[in-house]
């Protein structure tokens, strides 16, 4: 169990990589463009905050790998890193895009799942 456990949170962190990636290098690029349904005038107006956003899932990605680098003593920060990204999930999911619950929101809840359960 904890295997899968620490597998989904080491594909929740690099899911976290991968959208700092998005939002600070690929914001007005074709691939941010399609990822996040903006226009590039949009996105060239609010490019700076979503580069501010990408910083902060860095550092949910940051804390997830920490946490996975103490073995079982990083279990308090796996637990966390994985609620502060269901939390962000769901309120992105309520503010923001629906599709935000299923592509983080549900990574996370089933990470902390299997936490749990090992």
């Amino acid at each position: 169990m904890t295997l899968i456990a620490n597998t989904l949170v080491a594909l929740l962190a690099l899911l976290h990589v991968y959208i700092l990636v998005l939002e600070m290098f690929l914001w007005d690029k074709p691939l941010g463009l399609k990822a996040f349904n903006q226009t590039p005038a949009t996105a060239a107006q609010t490019k700076v905050l979503a580069a501010n956003q990408g910083l902060y899932n860095g550092f949910l990605a940051a804390g997830l790998f920490w946490g996975l680098s103490l073995g079982q003593a990083g279990f308090p920060i796996k637990l966390f890193f994985s609620v502060c990204v269901l939390v962000a999930g769901v309120y992105g999911a309520a503010t923001a895009s629906r599709k935000i619950l299923f592509v983080q929101a549900l990574p996370a809840a089933l990470a902390l799942i299997f936490l749990l359960l090992g």
